[in-house]
């Protein structure tokens, strides 16, 4: 056989195992595809969203008199609303509210809505945290999965990291190798398999970016792979830099089980304490203005402590990510013990929340939301396509699911570029490897029928 020959013989072989792994892996992955694209399409426009559903609790109208005393607040609050202060969020701007979060008697965290101007108590929510309700913290869990449990967030993770490789793989098989149509245009109509294989391609083909930038960018906040991210990337020092405890002793505490959402490159590290363990806490009213003079941005929450030796804790997470802060202040003297923004981070640490923000669709506002809602429209309309796709061409009865050659197997460019992956994506490679497995008993069965 010529040289020719085998690499055409090989780019078949090729070409069709890595159909028929895009093939399963489409099927197995496509209901979270679609979860993920659906509850990310809402989660968008969870701020809009939230004033619609609780516009009387968040709003109100702006006054020409200065707003009352955080301390005035908080009074007001925790007599509508007995129980231990947790929180507070000054009013981010002259249309709305200051939030109080208070954790009651029954062991519950309510938000309790203020209006800055009269101290007038608007009503409460359960604290649904950064998701600012109950209704779009359950999107957020459902987005994550983290709520079903350790299996759950783990498969969540695999799927990442399949999206990844599923665009990789599709991109291969729409390459042209002769053909004119299906590349960029789509053929025929709807009652047609070849509509729905045309518009799968050129739907991948737009969104296929996207794709990858969303996995990649959700990766790091993921079980698994977000950790071992997280600890290679401390190590290097290109994500949170050493010397920010230096001077003073720090908790056991981490921060992201202090604020309701931390950067991704600090959310393990420690909390520092306050140098006294006993004493006069700080004013609640000295701490905002404090926070007021070294320019902390708008929307900041505050987190009150809890322990004598807690320090209360400011951050921000605006919708101009280089406005995002974390400071920490004495419990007692009030004095700024650390503060943190964008720029002190090492480069990966910035790379991640720039991608973060921008997978939120906060960075660059409504354009930002916009583009995106328009690219999980095309993941789900790319994973309908695929499905109505496979159901036209499968034989009655039967899964219709891509074969290679016969006397063939799986080629060796393709193992190598799964070992690759499954090094890079480990949940990806324990289900590639579960596949293998089953892929060799049903070699194996099929050769002792044939026998």
């Amino acid at each position: 056989m010529s040289s020719t020959s085998r690499g055409g013989a090989l780019g078949s072989v090729l070409y069709r195992a890595l159909w028929r792994w895009h093939f399963f892996a489409g099927l197995l992955i496509l209901p979270f595809v679609i979860l993920l694209a659906v509850t990310g399409s809402i989660y968008l426009f969870k701020n809009t969203i939230n004033d619609g559903l609780h516009g009387d609790l968040r709003l109100v109208t702006p006054q020409p008199s200065p707003a009352k005393a955080p301390s005035e607040l908080v009074a007001s609050a925790l007599a509508a609303h007995p129980g231990s202060l947790r929180g507070y969020n000054p009013a981010p701007a002259p249309d709305r509210s200051a939030e109080v979060r208070i954790l009651g008697s029954d062991g519950l965290k309510d938000t309790v809505y203020v209006d800055p101007y009269s101290g007038r108590v608007l009503g409460s929510l359960w604290d649904a945290g950064a998701a600012g309700s109950p209704a779009m913290y359950t999107v957020r869990k459902l987005h994550s999965l983290k709520s079903a449990g350790w299996a759950a967030e783990r498969i969540i993770e695999g799927v990442a990291g399949w999206m990844v490789l599923m665009t990789a793989s599709g991109l291969y098989l729409w390459w042209p190798r002769g053909q004119k149509g299906g590349i960029v245009s789509v053929r025929g109509t709807p009652a047609k398999r070849i509509f729905w294989r045309d518009l799968h391609a050129v739907t991948g083909l737009l969104v296929g970016g996207f794709i990858v930038f969303l996995a990649m960018t959700g990766l790091p906040w993921s079980g698994y792979w977000g950790k071992k991210f997280y600890s290679y990337s401390y190590a290097l020092g290109l994500g949170m830099p050493d010397g920010y405890w230096d001077k003073y002793p720090v908790s056991t505490v981490p921060l992201k089980e202090v604020v309701d959402r931390a950067p991704w490159a600090i959310e393990n590290q420690p909390v520092p304490l306050s140098r006294a363990s006993a004493g006069v806490p700080a004013k609640l009213d000295d701490v905002v203005r404090t926070l007021g003079r070294i320019g902390m941005a708008p929307g900041y929450a505050i987190n009150i402590p809890t322990k004598p030796d807690g320090v209360f804790t400011a951050s921000v997470y605006p919708d101009d990510i280089r406005q995002e802060r974390v400071v920490h202040l004495d419990q007692y003297t009030g004095q700024v013990l650390f503060d943190m923004g964008l720029s002190d981070l090492g480069p990966l640490g910035r790379m991640a929340e720039w991608g973060v923000s921008i997978h939120m669709g906060q960075a660059f506002g409504l354009a930002n939301q916009l583009v995106l809602l328009a690219a999980l429209a095309g993941i789900v309309l790319l994973s309908v396509s695929g499905c109505i796709m496979w159901w036209k061409r499968r034989p009655a009865g039967g899964l219709g699911a891509p074969t290679l050659p016969a006397g063939n197997t799986v080629p060796l460019p393709l193992l190598a570029l799964a070992l690759a992956t499954g090094v890079f994506f480990p949940m990806v490679g324990l289900s590639m490897l579960a596949f293998l497995l089953i892929e060799g008993a049903s070699y194996g069965i099929r050769n002792l029928r044939t026998a």
